[in-house]
């Protein structure tokens, strides 16, 4: 069984490291680390960031990402679902009939990911254990050695969702970005999954977040960046860079004439 999750664990890395993305068609995002390059749907990406941001929230460690990623990548694919094995659903695949929540709230990955986190927090001297370990923890798979498969592919995006590794993670969405800006109701999510963040909106359309510093700024960035899609957020601009939907697979493109100081002051704008 290790050696089939290993070559699995192989290939996935080597198939990562050889995506080439100057040619893709659509939408799509991409979280870097090094010389790898892991493939995300938008909707993987937007849930993703979703997970950075509640562990955020709720102070839990960049080994608790890592984690929950290797647990939503094996029991979802980090997907939203409606369905799974018996009653389970959502990203996590929890399950109402097992104390997890009701089915409606299980669909809200803000609600499931602070279940998740929740669970894991309880397990004792969890950042000590191998990932598959921890997850198996929380989960109670009835494979739980599979979570191991995605341990390096959790811990290469927790750097980037989480605000460590700047500029990590960007999306582009092949379509465009119609209609008006929807940024108070992006405001309105960012701090249901970030906790207390302070938005203020200037200009049409114009927001800015005031963050406490460059990780939590960047890991709000990235957020905004994956739901520009759904909240129509054309423009993302943080510490002398800015990242632009109508030519998002060039990622973050750094600007000259902005101050990183003053940047940091200013927090994180978009519209």
């Amino acid at each position: 069984m290790l050696v089939i999750v290993l070559i699995i664990a192989f290939l996935a890395i080597f198939k990562a490291k050889h995506v080439r993305f100057h040619g893709a068609v659509g939408s799509g995002c991409v979280a870097r680390s090094g010389r790898v390059s892991w493939p995300l749907n938008t909707g993987q990406a937007s849930i993703a960031a979703t997970i950075a941001g509640v562990a955020t929230h709720r102070a839990m460690p960049e080994r608790a990402v890592t984690i929950a990623y290797a647990a939503a990548l094996q029991e979802s694919d980090l997907q939203e679902l409606r369905y799974g094995d018996l009653d389970s659903v959502g990203v996590f695949q929890q399950r109402p009939s097992q104390g997890w929540g009701t089915r409606r709230q299980l669909l809200d990955p803000i609600y499931a990911s602070s279940r998740f986190f929740l669970a894991l927090a309880a397990v004792p001297n969890y950042e000590r254990l191998r990932i598959y370990e921890a997850a198996q923890a929380v989960q109670h798979s009835a494979d739980g050695l599979a979570y191991q498969q995605y341990a390096s592919q959790g811990a290469d995006m927790a750097l980037g969702f989480s605000g460590r590794r700047p500029r990590a993670v960007w999306c582009w969405y092949g379509r465009g970005i119609d209609g008006p800006g929807r940024l108070i109701a992006a405001g309105v999510q960012l701090k249901r999954t970030f906790g207390q963040l302070t938005v203020s909106h200037a200009g049409d359309p114009a927001a800015r977040v005031q963050v406490r510093g460059p990780e939590l700024g960047w890991a709000v960035a990235t957020w905004l960046v994956s739901h520009a899609g759904r909240y129509k957020i054309r423009q993302v601009t943080y510490q002398g860079y800015q990242w632009n939907a109508a030519h998002g697979m060039k990622g973050w493109i750094a600007k000259p004439r902005m101050r990183r100081a003053v940047q940091a002051r200013t927090g994180v704008m978009f519209g």
